[in-house]
């Protein structure tokens, strides 16, 4: 996930390389040069670009059509930074993350570097297990998460949304060829919800890895900066997450 990142959090990175993310492009209108003549603010359906001739970075779409037409070749189209991905160490191995700017695009893109960068460094380390921590939903990010994936496991919430949402991922996960697996978190909140999301499951050959159920411990390990395991490894969320690992790496033959 580079929209919302939020794993280093628990990780506590290192971070041995820092790199910007470029993609897209944005205009720049150079002062001295422009006659401000209107034709940009015409032609801009974004209406990215103000009274005075200053391009708004936030509404600018990167559409390109100010730069081409402008008769004093007086706007700039540089390539745009995005955001940074970073190479680190945590205390689990190494780690490829990345973190958007706010309200940029081109998160897909971003991903699948991040995914790159991550196969690399498990190809130099000679580790034969790489995790990628997916976004919900089903657009770029998630797709670009899947591709050429061993296998996904979604994880889904016994709500209308949360078992709406698993539908369409596993549909995903079924165009792309990735088998798919499906844990129920805070399973015991709703178990009616969940049982209907684990029969969808069996009837789409989606298997089913677990439950994980409400536990107030999952918090008190984020605020502590721990994974639930470090917290306490005796609490009913650790040992339900034990399960669904050791589940997991037997349907992977790891």
């Amino acid at each position: 996930d580079v929209d919302a990142a939020d794993l280093h959090l628990i990780m506590d990175p290192r971070i041995k390389e820092r790199h910007d993310f470029e993609s897209g492009h944005e205009a720049v209108i150079d002062r001295d040069m422009c006659t401000q003549c209107g034709l940009c603010r015409e032609l801009c359906k974004w209406n990215a670009i103000s009274e005075g001739f200053i391009v708004d970075p936030i509404a600018c779409e990167g559409c390109g059509v100010c730069y081409y037409f402008c008769p004093e070749k007086a706007i700039n189209f540089p390539l745009k930074t995005c955001g940074e991905w970073y190479l680190s160490e945590t205390r689990f191995g190494p780690m490829a993350h990345a973190r958007l700017g706010i309200a940029e695009e081109n998160s897909g893109k971003l991903v699948s570097l991040i995914r790159k960068e991550g196969k690399k460094l498990a190809e130099n380390k000679n580790l034969n297990l790489l995790l990628t921590d997916g976004p919900p939903g089903i657009g770029c990010p998630v797709i670009a998460s899947l591709g050429g994936a061993t296998a996904t496991l979604i994880v889904a919430e016994p709500t209308v949304s949360g078992k709406h949402d698993m539908e369409r991922v596993a549909e995903l996960a079924a165009f792309f060829k990735v088998p798919a697996m499906v844990c129920v978190n805070k399973f015991d909140l709703n178990p009616d919800m969940g049982q209907a999301i684990e029969a969808f499951a069996r009837e789409k050959n989606v298997t089913v890895m677990g439950r994980i159920p409400f536990d107030p411990v999952f918090t008190k390990a984020m605020v502590q900066g721990k994974t639930i395991i470090e917290f306490d490894d005796r609490s009913e969320g650790s040992r339900a997450v034990k399960v669904i690992w050791e589940n997991l790496i037997n349907n992977l033959e790891i």
